[in-house]
């Protein structure tokens, strides 16, 4: 068994599919209509190869209130892992990537949340 497809929810696939690819440095991988919505996945550039992260419609009311629950907490939905966290927040912010914070070392870990402008947190964690 394998992780394939991990999926993050948005409320526009479009300016969900603008920041992951145009900001975030992501690239679109699926997109195929899916009635009134996509399946539509972007992959990272330095990510395990065959595994994508879903650009998931949020078709029902639960998944918003579910989202806007965790970012009212400051939970982040995902993480993404980096080898270079500094250098990657640089990159991001360049983009206009908002960040919450600077990196702060927790245990085995450098983090940093940012905003993906589409509801979510993002974890951006660097293992030290």
């Amino acid at each position: 068994m394998q992780i394939k497809f991990v999926s993050i929810p948005v409320e526009n696939q479009e300016n969900a599919l603008l920041f992951y690819t145009e900001k975030a440095g992501f690239r679109k991988m699926a997109d195929i209509p899916m009635g009134p919505y996509r399946w539509l996945t972007v992959v990272s550039p330095d990510g395990i190869d065959g595994v994508e992260l879903v650009l998931e419609p949020m078709a029902f009311a639960a998944a918003k209130v579910y989202q806007q629950a965790l970012f009212a907490a400051g939970m982040p939905t995902t993480a993404f892992i980096t080898k270079d966290i500094e250098g990657e927040m640089k990159r991001l912010k360049a983009n206009g990537v908002v960040f919450r914070g600077e990196p702060a070392a927790m245990g085995p870990i450098k983090t940093v949340l940012f905003e993906d402008t589409c509801g979510n947190l993002i974890n951006l964690v660097q293992p030290v």
